[in-house]
């Protein structure tokens, strides 16, 4: 099982910059973080938005430190260390720093000293650790990621009762006891978010399905950068659900400050951001369990095509003002709904495709341009269809 991020928290050169989330470097950087504009999302301007109270997200990595100031307050009982490496047994240190950057993008609180606030700052988070590093030496002593140990994550948290559970760890081997883990979390009511999978953190870089977001239960998310697009950085297939950002990401560094990952976009924040997102309509939509949370995300994300899903960002990149404020019917076009037949909602049915590559400054505008007319075309149409079908009718009822 690989992470699904590299070893970007490390010392770098550009640490002083802010480029980098690095160990122990102390920095504020101004928010809101820049993932909030590009997901549309700005809590301030709405009535009553959710911030994930009453909710619980269980984070599933390299442990969360429980030293940082907007984390203080943030934990459920039931934290815990699935390796014994010498490190804190109640999973709240964090050596590594990736799952601290995680648990930053989820919930954060505000605060005056940080520029960093969560998706869901109202959410509690339960850190089950279950890998040290991604490196040879982890793995060597058996301190790594296995399906075995993400398997007894994965239901230890069900069990502990967290509706949302963040994995941003993938595997290209559909393994019966993660398999297994994802149907008795589901289950019981809660949603795994998963990684879709990047191609620097494995050795299998063909475009396939990766787990356990690759399972129906789950939801699999894959990572568009700044400008919003799919990049080659990313795995891509049949097993993405929905997209999120995973470049330019204000997030927390383990021992330190604020900190920025600018480098190749990464789907482990993307998931982050995804869990955060299913955590505020956990809070809002309780009843509706995680076929529902999941199936607001994909019908409300943004796509060219509203009828239908591509390979590179599934349903699209998430709105979660839109989820929240979907009002699911007849009509809403997207995938299959749990709340009502949609079948006669789409108007279209031919995917939009981007070809994937690493985005250029000089292309960037035009690739965003050709999205937005293809998306008015399909609107256009899709109404044109809509006045036809009630043309048709007036004149049948005459």
């Amino acid at each position: 099982m690989s992470v699904a991020a590299p070893a970007a928290f490390a010392e770098t050169s550009q640490a002083a910059e802010g480029d980098g989330c690095p160990v122990g470097v102390l920095n504020r950087i101004a928010g809101p973080p820049p993932a909030f504009t590009e997901i549309g999302w700005s809590p301030s301007t709405l009535i009553d938005a959710p911030t994930g109270a009453g909710v619980t997200v269980a984070v599933i990595d390299s442990g969360i430190d429980v030293t940082r100031p907007q984390l203080a307050d943030a934990f459920a009982p039931g934290s815990a260390s699935l390796i014994a490496d010498g490190e804190r047994s109640d999973g709240l240190g964090d050596p590594q720093g990736h799952g601290t950057a995680l648990a930053g993008i989820i919930a954060a609180r505000p605060s005056d000293a940080s520029g960093v606030v969560g998706i869901a700052p109202g959410a509690k988070l339960i850190s089950l650790r279950v890998f040290r590093d991604d490196d040879q030496a982890s793995q060597d002593q058996g301190f790594d990621a296995t399906p075995e140990r993400v398997a007894q994550a994965i239901r230890a948290a069900t069990d502990l009762g967290a509706q949302i559970i963040s994995v941003s760890l993938s595997d290209d081997v559909d393994e019966s006891a993660v398999r297994e883990a994802t149907t008795y979390a589901s289950d019981r009511g809660s949603l795994v978010v998963g990684s879709a999978g990047n191609r620097g953190t494995t050795p299998n870089t063909e475009d396939s399905p990766r787990y356990p977001g690759a399972y129906p239960e789950a939801i699999a998310v894959t990572a568009v950068n700044a400008a919003g697009l799919p990049t080659s950085d990313s795995i891509h297939g049949d097993h993405v659900d929905v997209a999120a950002p995973g470049q330019n990401v204000l997030t927390l560094a383990t021992g330190g400050g604020d900190c920025i990952y600018g480098e190749a976009p990464q789907s482990s924040y993307s998931t982050a951001y995804v869990a955060g997102a299913a955590a505020l309509l956990a809070e809002r939509y309780p009843d509706e369990g995680p076929a529902g949370w999941k199936y607001r995300l994909e019908a409300t994300a943004a796509r060219s095509n509203p009828d239908a899903r591509d390979d590179q960002v599934g349903w699209g990149v998430i709105r979660p003002a839109a989820a929240l404020d979907l009002r699911p019917s007849a009509t809403t076009r997207g995938p299959v709904s749990p709340f009502a037949d949609t079948s006669d909602a789409a108007f279209s049915s031919s995917p939009t495709r981007v070809t994937t590559h690493p985005a250029e400054a000089g292309n960037e505008a035009f690739v965003t341009a050709i999205a937005v007319v293809a998306g008015g075309l399909v609107a256009l149409f899709g109404l044109g269809a809509l006045l036809r079908r009630r043309r048709q009718s007036e004149t049948a009822g005459d």
